[in-house]
Parts: C-alpha cells; sequence; structure tokens
C-alpha cells in the first residue's frame, strides 16, 4: 500500500517538477536516490535521459508516442483501440487546447527509440511505459509529477497495486489505463479428445506438468510459456516465483532474496517444462494463440486477460478456457497485474498541458474520464480496470457477465500484485537465470545463486527509486 497522502491545494494547477529532484528525504534502509542510468547494462539504458530542454519548439503539436494510434492496419480490434485514443485526443484538441499529435510506432520500436530522443533533447511530450522501464526515466529526471493535476478523490479512486509502481511516495509519474493480469487459457476441445475433462483441470505445478508432458505429442505442445529473453518473458515468471512465497528484491528491505528455495523451484519448473517436453522451446503458430487453438498446437498457454477480447473476436466459434496460473502443492496461487501507463515529459515544448491532458483522460472524477475508461477496459480492449469507479460503471454495465471476464474478475484480479519496476541490470540477471535453466540445462541453484551475486553488486553502487 502506497503511504497516506497529505492534503493538496484544491487548484489542480501548478508548475510540473521533474523526478527526482526535490524528493522527499529517503526513510532508513531505502536506497539513495542517483540516475540509473550510470549503472544500466543494456544498450539503450546507458544513454543519459537529460538531453536539452524542447521548449524553443513551444508552439509546435504535443507528440503522443503511442503502439495503438493511428491503426496500422483494419483489425476490427485494433480499429477499436485506435478510435479510443484518437478520441480523447480530438476531445482536448477540439477545446482548444495545445495541439496533441498522435504518433505510432511498434512497441519495440518505443523501446528503442526513445531513450536516444530523449538523450538528444528530441522526446515524446507524452509517451506510454510499462512498470519495467519506469525507473530508467524517473530515475532520468524526465518525469512530470503527474498528483498536482489531479483532485485527492481521484488518486484515491485507483487501486493501490496498479498505482504504485508509477509513484514515489506522494508524487505520481504515470497513470495507468488499465491492469492485466495474467492466466492460464486452455482448449477444452484438445482436452476432451484426449480424455481429459475440465474437472481434470491441474489444480498444482506437478498435475500441470504431468498432464502437459502427455499431452506434447507431433505438433500438440502441452504448456506454452514465453521462451524468448526479455521483459516480457520476466514478467510471465514473476508469479511463479510468487507463489513458492519467494521474491527477487524484498519489498520492506530492498534487497535481493533470489538465491532461496523459491525462486529456485520456480527456476527448476520451467527448467522441466522444457526438459520433459511439456513446453517447446518456440512458441506454437508464430506465438499467435488463436491460430493455436483453433489449430490444435496447443492444450495450456500462458498469458493476460487481453487474449480473451483477442480470442472472441478472431474465433468467435472457438471454445476456451480461463484459469488461474496453478501454484506449487499445497500453495495458493498468484498472479500479476500489468499495464501501460500514460507518463509526461518534463523536457517537452509544454508540460503543463501534457499533463493536464493526461490527467483529464485518466485521472479525473469527471464523467466522461470515467465512461472514456470503461470504454477501453471494456468493448475496445476487455482489460481490467485500474480504477474504483470504473470497475462500478462496468459493473454496473454487466461488462464482466461474459464467462471469462468474471474468472478475470472475481478470481484471477484478486490474487494479483503490480508488475515489479526493476532496472536492466536486476532484469537481465533474473533473464540469464531463466534462460539458462530453461533452454541452456543450467543448474538452478547455481543459476539463482549467480543472479543474486550480480544483483547485490549492482545494488552496492545503486543510488535511485526503490525497486519494488
Amino acid at each position: 500500500m502506497p503511504p497516506a497522502l497529505p492534503h493538496r491545494r484544491s487548484s489542480p494547477r501548478r508548475r510540473p517538477e521533474a523526478s527526482p529532484t526535490g524528493r522527499p528525504q529517503r526513510s532508513a534502509g531505502r536506497i539513495p536516490r542517483r540516475s540509473l542510468l550510470a549503472g544500466g547494462a543494456a544498450a539503450a539504458a546507458s544513454v543519459p535521459l537529460l538531453g536539452a530542454c524542447g521548449r524553443a519548439d513551444a508552439d509546435r503539436p504535443l507528440t503522443f508516442w503511442n503502439f495503438y494510434s493511428p491503426a496500422p492496419q483494419q483489425d476490427p480490434n485494433l480499429v477499436a483501440q485506435s478510435d479510443w485514443f484518437q478520441k480523447a485526443i480530438d476531445r482536448w484538441n477540439d477545446a482548444g487546447e495545445h495541439e496533441i499529435t498522435s504518433v505510432y510506432m511498434t512497441s519495440d520500436q518505443m523501446n528503442q527509440r526513445m531513450p536516444v530522443a530523449f538523450a538528444s533533447g528530441d522526446g515524446p511530450d507524452i509517451f506510454l511505459i510499462s512498470p519495467g522501464d519506469y525507473l530508467r526515466y524517473a530515475n532520468g529526471g524526465v518525469l512530470v509529477d503527474l498528483a498536482p493535476y489531479m483532485e485527492e478523490e481521484a488518486i484515491a479512486d485507483y487501486f493501490p497495486e496498479a498505482l504504485t509502481t508509477r509513484r514515489d511516495g506522494d508524487r505520481i509519474f504515470g497513470l495507468p489505463m488499465e491492469q492485466e493480469p495474467l492466466a492460464l487459457f486452455y482448449d477444452p476441445d484438445l482436452l476432451e479428445k484426449n480424455g481429459v475433462s475440465e474437472g481434470d483441470l491441474p489444480k498444482d505445478w506437478d498435475e500441470l506438468l504431468e498432464l502437459s508432458a502427455s499431452l506434447s505429442t507431433g505438433s500438440t505442445t502441452g504448456l506454452v510459456l514465453d521462451v524468448d529473453p526479455g521483459y516480457y518473458q520476466n514478467f510471465t515468471f514473476y508469479p511463479w516465483v510468487w507463489q513458492t512465497g519467494g521474491d527477487v528484491i524484498d519489498p520492506k528491505t530492498q534487497s535481493p532474496v533470489f538465491d532461496a528455495d523459491g525462486p529456485r523451484a520456480a527456476l527448476d519448473l520451467w527448467g522441466r517444462a522444457v526438459s520433459t517436453g511439456a513446453t517447446p522451446r518456440t512458441r506454437p503458430a508464430n506465438g499467435d494463440i488463436v491460430s493455436a487453438f483453433t489449430s490444435g498446437y496447443a492444450a495450456f498457454w500462458e498469458s493476460g486477460v487481453w487474449e480473451v477480447m483477442n480470442l472472441t473476436q478472431n474465433a468467435p466459434d472457438k471454445t476456451f478456457g480461463v484459469m488461474p496460473l496453478p501454484p506449487p502443492p499445497g500453495k495458493e496461487s498468484s498472479t500479476i497485474l500489468g499495464g501501460w501507463a500514460w507518463c509526461v515529459n518534463a523536457r517537452g515544448a509544454d508540460p503543463e498541458a501534457a499533463a493536464r491532458f493526461v490527467v483529464q483522460t485518466l485521472g479525473s472524477m469527471d464523467e466522461q474520464s470515467i465512461d472514456h475508461i470503461a470504454t477501453w477496459n471494456g468493448p475496445a480492449k476487455g482489460n481490467m480496470p485500474a480504477r474504483r469507479s470504473v470497475d462500478a460503471k462496468l459493473q454496473a454495465d454487466d461488462a464482466y457477465a461474459e464467462e471469462h471476464q468474471k474468472i478475470f474478475h472475481d478470481e484471477i484480479l484478486p490474487t494479483g500484485r503490480g508488475e515489479p519496476r526493476f532496472p536492466p541490470v536486476v532484469y537481465k540477471a533474473v533473464s540469464d537465470a531463466l534462460q539458462s535453466v530453461e533452454l541452456g540445462g543450467g543448474d538452478p541453484g547455481e543459476e539463482s545463486a549467480r543472479a543474486q551475486q550480480t544483483i547485490e553488486s549492482y545494488l552496492e553502487t545503486y543510488e535511485g527509486g526503490s525497486l519494488v
């Protein structure tokens, strides 16, 4: 839970402040702050973000870098999401505010271009980031504190687990538009064909691996886990660690705890998934769950709530099921809550206008704001909401009446924890350990110890925002 918030001034407008300048004194035991980029291992993270200010172009349209709008193709789902973004921009522009224009690029393009753009003083005015990229920009001092533009009621309206990964004490450096929990999708037709009823679904890790290995024959795979190294693979791996009671970084002490029984067990699980043949080394159907399920290529697939809309719209006649991630024997299921947040560049052409736009769209108690976000988390994308008022709106509209959405909302979402905001060195240490065990036959104990040592060495000189 975030700390209690002090009383704010009634006026939502104030000169924006960038992170981390002027942050509150750190409490005892908290990691000191310094630019994360000084110790970054990834090439993009090694680029300083404190580039030149862009105010010389104060009259130019503000740019909003995202990977939704304008839609790159005419897929109905993508068009609906693109239109949702454009509607927010049109509402702002029609009011005669500082013009905003949407700039589309893929998420990979954004990951590659943004650090370089910020270093050259040409970063976007508004942009999307996940928790995994948060510290790169927060520690780099380029994010606007959005809290001064928000009503106290609107701040309290956010679910803590959704907002915690984008805030530092009372300061809020990004507003999430969604929560995206992970679950296990399954193909009931393929299971029934192999004599497995939905009453026989795996209840723990052992049952999951045993059943998945037995189903992996020919062109069919039992269990699809992400095998490609990257932030997303780590994202899908963390809940398996948490189910053991383990972690990468202890949230209270901010110390690494990866060299322990829980993380070793999770590494071993993923290693055994591949070595037993339950999980393939390459994902079937080029990673497309719709093609895989409609062609009988996969029985179980770990993925997120967004797949409900994907499967429903692109394979309306195909039945599928959703269940919580099975836990280790004797433990309880848990999941991770991902999702994208809108952030504002403190060195952009007009940070104040950009901040007001973001708050108007995502962080206001205005009925238009609530209805607009409900559309995103409802018919446009079908994610879980980050705000209580939006959740209430969706419940009133029976948005969770659909069986899969109901499972996500009632059973899976309550077990969720926000995605960690680990800097590149921490992420890479975990990724290397996972890749070694999963695909290289590495020993879980040795790899967890090696990752622990790497993280400990990094944190000896790290000064930046809290890692969890």
